[in-house]
């Protein structure tokens, strides 16, 4: 697994997330780790398929991804995690994978992307915890959102 996977990703949450909330996020450590889905936290993830294959998920705990959802509202409180907040930050997880994926074109790596698919449930079915290729995404006075990478 090269780190180099990661970095397109990561450059393009940060402009991303600094677009719809106003707010550069720092990076934390690159490591790599089992991901497994748990209680409380919201996973987004979406497929990578072309010449790289493999998914990236995006993870954040609910009281994050709610106040993720609160900024890309223009600051209206969210308080639970309904349908149309679902679909707010499923679009986010879209819209990083698709300029990660443009970001890639440019270096020569053509891919494509699958829709994102919002997981909630740490039993949900179809998922098996893998070793990925992991870095948080620190946004200050929200939280942290951990952008991992499985590629095969």
């Amino acid at each position: 697994m090269k780190a180099e996977y990661i970095n397109p990703f990561l450059e393009s949450a940060s402009i991303v997330l600094e677009q719809m909330i106003c707010v550069r996020p720092t990076t934390g450590e690159l490591g790599i780790k089992d991901v497994k889905l748990a209680d409380n936290y919201i996973w987004i993830q979406i497929g990578l398929t072309g010449q790289m294959q493999g998914d990236i998920v995006f993870g954040l705990h609910e009281s994050v991804a709610l106040k993720l959802v609160s900024a890309m509202m223009g600051g209206f409180t969210i308080t639970e995690m309904d349908e149309m907040s679902k679909s707010a930050i499923s679009e986010l997880g879209n819209m990083i994978s698709g300029n990660a994926s443009t970001i890639l074109f440019n270096q020569g790596v053509k891919v494509d992307i699958t829709p994102p698919v919002v997981l909630q449930s740490a039993n949900h079915a179809g998922f098996t915890a893998k070793k990925a290729l992991t870095i948080p995404l620190i946004i200050n006075g929200i939280g942290e959102m951990d952008i991992q990478v499985l590629i095969s």
